[in-house]
């Protein structure tokens, strides 16, 4: 009997326990990493990198119909189910202001900071909600291997396309174009503010998993320089975004972003303040013990949020 993980969103299409059988069915280099663990339940070490890719793999081909793909080793392999809730929680702001409908369809452009190698946001907002995507990184092997899964794949040719950010101590400055518009920007940023505080980081995770003992750590989901650590970590990258936002105050209608350490949310709202956001909402998400959040402003007010939405989705 299935189990469903009520803290998911209600249109996750992972709110139930892992079916291996059928995982394995659709791929089976699966089953090799899949073991009964020690509450008699079948699993993967999620300890090992390998495995995890498999997972995901796996979960991309029966969910969401992708049948090839594939990261560079080392780089970020995120957890699917947590990053599709980031997804459908966007398609629900977006709906506030569309008469709480849902908009589908290519009419809505989606910009993804820090996309990264794995395109999993661009993956999952096109194939659940047939959005159009750009993913922006700063990492010319994160594009290339999100470019060759865009190609590889018939039902995203088309729809995702990346850039190159090739000023590091820029957001969207580079990234956008002169009378480009996007419906809603997203963005997982970098966590720590050092190589070091990445690697306790990395250890902590190893601690709590209980795994490894003895050995040096190996992050299970990966990640390069760029996606784990920037100069000032997380706080200062997102003050860095707000601030360019503001020069796109008519281009877009939401901008958000992930938040990973609550404590830094009151100066990310003084600094939204500052720059004269119109509205800020604060979703919060949780995935098993994990929990995060995402923050997102606009600078329309509602009567030109809901101008916009039927100018652009109806």
């Amino acid at each position: 009997m299935s189990v469903e993980k009520q803290i998911l969103h209600p249109r996750n299409l992972h709110r139930s326990r892992y079916d291996f059988p059928q995982l394995i069915a659709g791929c089976p280099a699966l089953q090799p990493f899949v073991s009964v663990n020690p509450y008699g339940d079948e699993s993967i070490d999620f300890s090992n990198p390998e495995a995890v890719k498999m997972l995901n793999r796996a979960l991309l081909i029966h969910f969401y119909g992708i049948a090839t793909w594939d990261i560079p080793e080392g780089y970020l392999c995120p957890p699917i189910p947590g990053r599709a809730d980031y997804i459908h929680y966007l398609a629900d702001l977006l709906a506030e202001g569309n008469e709480n409908t849902v908009p589908r369809g290519q009419k809505v452009k989606v910009l993804d900071i820090g996309v990264g190698a794995n395109s999993i946001y661009p993956i999952i907002g096109h194939q659940e909600y047939g959005w159009q995507f750009v993913g922006s990184d700063i990492d010319k092997r994160a594009l290339s291997a999100a470019t060759n899964i865009a190609a590889a794949n018939p039902a995203l040719t088309g729809h995702l396309t990346f850039r190159l950010q090739h000023a590091a101590h820029h957001i969207f400055k580079g990234i956008v174009k002169p009378g480009e518009f996007f419906d809603v920007t997203m963005c997982n940023p970098p966590f720590h503010s050092s190589a070091e505080e990445a690697r306790m980081g990395s250890q902590r995770k190893v601690r709590n998993l209980g795994k490894q003992k003895g050995r040096e750590p190996v992050l299970n989901f990966g990640g390069q320089h760029a996606e784990l650590w920037c100069k000032g970590g997380e706080l200062e990258f997102i003050r860095k975004m707000v601030e360019e936002s503001t020069a796109l105050a008519a281009n877009c209608c939401w901008f958000t972003t992930l938040v990973s350490k609550s404590a830094h949310l009151s100066m990310i709202y003084y600094a939204l303040d500052k720059a004269g956001a119109a509205k800020v909402n604060t979703v919060e998400m949780a995935q098993g013990q994990k929990q995060s959040r995402f923050v997102a402003w606009t600078f329309l007010s509602a009567e030109e949020r809901a101008a916009w939405s039927k100018k652009r989705w109806r």
